[in-house]
């Protein structure tokens, strides 16, 4: 069997091949189609690489698609790796501060576990009163 498209995508995402994702995403990719495993392109994106992620999101990419398991969206991976980047990138293409995981953390607070709170980091994922 041979894999979909969606399969491929995430997996040239997940590698960070940037050429691979443009040339799945003209072949008739679902930027938002999920993998066997569930996933979206964006969800297995490679954390560190903004422009990766700008790549997806300007595809239209879902920037809060979140873990069945647990709740967490790319905004929380990134920051609680510290790629500022990468939060910079999400944040400026909507993705949703205020969404808590499972366990109820706020992207604010994975970032602030890891000690990756510099101050435009803290402001830029402060949550917005609803």
């Amino acid at each position: 069997m041979s894999a979909s498209l969606e399969d491929l995508l995430c997996n040239a995402s997940a590698s960070g091949n940037r050429n691979e994702v443009t040339r799945l995403l003209q072949k008739g990719a679902d930027v938002n189609g999920f993998n066997q495993f569930n996933r979206t392109a964006l969800q297995v994106a490679k954390t560190s690489d903004a422009a990766l992620i700008l790549q997806l999101l300007q595809a239209g990419a879902n920037p809060d698609v979140a873990d069945p398991a647990c709740g967490l969206t790319l905004l929380h991976d990134t920051s609680r790796e510290g790629f500022d980047d990468s939060v910079r990138v999400l944040l400026e293409h909507g993705a949703d501060a205020n969404r808590v995981d499972v366990k109820g953390n706020l992207p604010l607070h994975v970032a602030a576990r890891e000690g990756h709170l510099k101050v435009g980091e803290a402001q830029a994922l402060k949550p917005t009163p609803s």
